[in-house]
């Protein structure tokens, strides 16, 4: 084993980011590593700081919306402690996934066999795939839209086309004035890798407009420490669209060329200097613009996968030619 001391990278290795903008943190855990809170009335959300959860509770049960194993007991705990304070029922019946992902549904066996689990008709085909025995396949699916009620309250679900995931589903809470949507926008803070590792850049491009088409006030958005706002959705539209502009921009203007005769025979020397140039080019001014206004736009490699994934959405989606005849002459 190589030590720290020999030259391996470790957590003491991590360079001097920029500081935190206070807008981007939520509240304090609390000894167990989580909060509960209340959004509207009688949903809640839970948090660690990195992901994020919700549950309702009513006079016939409570009905938990994804259940990540980051949080993991902490769920039961969180919903036994407001359940208690509130005199209801702790006993959860329902469990709605809002996609797949094991990061957001992979604690979803802890609450036994008794609960029925609702999701997207996609999600169960998945789960069937992955043969997962911490993710449960729903019992009950939908195609396109489904009005889950328990105990006198109601949640729309909604599958508007792909996004972050062939199965992300929104989740509207119409007598809560809250939204949940998973993985495309991350109150105050840039996306990680590859557009939050999402799968379907147009469907991932076009989803705030479609997020913002619904009412709601509160916006849970699975990840980081804090509920998201319209003005977090309007941010991350505009860096988004800022990526795109300039990704174009470099794409048309770059001559490739050049980096093919240095390849020489070496093509694939030439696609990736090519490419890893356009991509720079079109990172740079992103990074210099948000950093300081969202968190972490200084880890450089999260907004260039994001502009890399863009670019390449813009070349083979839409058609974005590069410098020089779209077609051999």
């Amino acid at each position: 084993m190589t030590s720290p001391a020999s030259g391996a990278s470790s957590a003491a290795d991590l360079p001097d980011y920029a500081p935190i903008p206070r807008s981007a943190l939520g509240p304090a855990l609390n000894e167990q590593g989580y909060y509960v809170g209340r959004v509207e009335r009688n949903l809640y959300w839970v948090t660690d700081g990195v992901y994020q959860s919700a549950f309702l509770t009513t006079d016939d049960g409570v009905v938990l919306f994804d259940a990540p194993p980051t949080i993991g007991g902490n769920l039961r705990r969180a919903v036994d402690e407001i359940t208690a304070a509130n005199g209801v029922t702790n006993r959860v019946t329902h469990l709605v996934y809002s996609h797949h992902h094991a990061d957001h549904a992979g604690a979803a066996s802890l609450f036994g066999g008794d609960v029925t689990r609702v999701g997207h008709e996609e999600t169960r085909r998945l789960l069937l795939r992955d043969n997962d025995p911490d993710r449960p396949v729903p019992e009950i699916t939908f195609a396109d839209r489904y009005t889950l009620q328990v105990g006198g309250e109601r949640a729309e679900l909604a599958w508007h086309g792909p996004n972050h995931t062939p199965d992300n589903i929104y989740i509207h809470f119409p007598g809560h004035d809250t939204l949940m949507f998973i993985d495309v926008v991350n109150a105050g803070w840039v996306l990680i890798y590859n557009l939050n590792l999402s799968e379907d850049v147009i469907g991932y491009m076009g989803a705030p407009a479609i997020a913002l088409s619904y009412p709601w006030t509160h916006f849970i958005s699975g990840h980081l420490g804090r509920l998201a706002t319209h003005d977090d959705v309007a941010i991350h539209q505009q860096y988004i669209a800022d990526i795109e502009a300039s990704a174009r921009e470099a794409l048309t203007s770059i001559d490739p060329v050049p980096f093919y005769v240095a390849g020489g025979q070496n093509v694939w020397a030439g696609v990736k200097a090519h490419l890893d140039a356009v991509t720079e080019r079109a990172a740079a001014p992103i990074i210099a613009k948000y950093t300081g206004v969202l968190a972490a736009a200084d880890i450089e490699v999260f907004t260039r996968t994001t502009t890399f994934q863009i670019m390449q959405s813009l070349r083979l989606d839409q058609g974005v030619t590069v410098s020089g005849p779209a077609v051999h002459p």
